[in-house]
């Protein structure tokens, strides 16, 4: 699934070129993703200009005349900018494209179709899916004294508890596992059992696994593409997640494995303790 780095690459590979453009059609070949598509959306947006595009967790957001396009990348879900005549490859994958008057075109394809385009004329910040997320990692507003403040009450592992997207959004699986392996806490412990000095290297190693990602320009996953068409390279650099058996970056101990909710967790036995 692309994670936050991922979004954010994305994000900033499309906006230079479609970012003040104006749209001139939009063609859906498929309604049905992760919730119905609008069916008067290509009618509403045809001829509205896209303002700006910005991120608020996982979604983008792309500011209109009369509202904004809201739209998540789910499981496998990749946008890409094409010329104007380019035909679609698949046309079963490649859901929805939006033609601009600078004859670029916006192209959204998705083969499990776990991703969402929707359109809303409300305030962004007052929709249903954005209303009660928590802040962004990457501003000061999600700092050491917030995560230990938002620990003190929760009996959940502290992996767990950086994943919920009420309390801080966007730190996925993936990144999860990587920063709680540079903050050298293991990933099963209790949240409320969070110490201050813990809580500062935590955030501390967020904010730095995610700006190093979204600088390398996102990992690299079965189903994610930049928008230029060219995987990420952060993968390479992974020190614990997906290595499970494989001798450790930092130390001579062997990664290990374990699932909670359903999702793999790789850490260091004697780096996190």
């Amino acid at each position: 699934m692309p994670e936050l780095p991922e979004v954010e690459t994305t994000r900033r590979g499309i906006s230079p070129f479609i970012e003040k453009a104006a749209i001139s059609a939009v063609t859906i070949r498929n309604f049905s993703l992760r919730w119905p598509i609008q069916q008067n959306l290509s009618k509403i947006l045809t001829n509205q200009t896209v303002h700006s595009i910005k991120r608020r967790a996982k979604y983008l957001l792309f500011q209109c005349n009369t509202g904004t396009l809201i739209i998540h990348l789910g499981m496998s879900g990749k946008l890409r900018i094409l010329e104007s005549n380019t035909a679609p490859k698949a046309e079963k994958h490649d859901h929805f494209e939006i033609q601009f008057d600078n004859g670029q075109l916006l192209r959204y394809n998705d083969p499990r179709r776990f991703g969402a385009i929707l359109w809303t004329k409300e305030p962004i910040e007052q929709h249903k899916l954005l209303a009660h997320l928590g802040p962004e990692p990457l501003t000061d507003d999600f700092d050491s004294d917030y995560l230990f403040q938002q620990s003190r009450s929760r009996k959940c592992s502290i992996k767990t508890l950086i994943m919920n997207g009420k309390v801080v959004v966007g730190v996925g699986n993936i990144y999860a596992s990587e920063s709680l392996f540079l903050a050298k806490i293991h990933p099963k412990t209790v949240a409320k059992k969070l110490t201050k000095k813990q809580s500062e290297a935590l955030v501390k190693a967020i904010k730095k696994i995610l700006q190093k990602a979204i600088q390398a320009g996102g990992t690299t996953l079965k189903d994610f593409r930049k928008s230029d068409g060219k995987p990420g390279y952060f993968a390479q650099e992974l020190n614990v997640y997906g290595r499970k058996d494989e001798e450790c970056t930092q130390c001579d101990g062997t990664i290990e494995h374990y699932k909670e909710l359903q999702r793999a967790t790789f850490f260091c036995p004697n780096c996190q303790q």
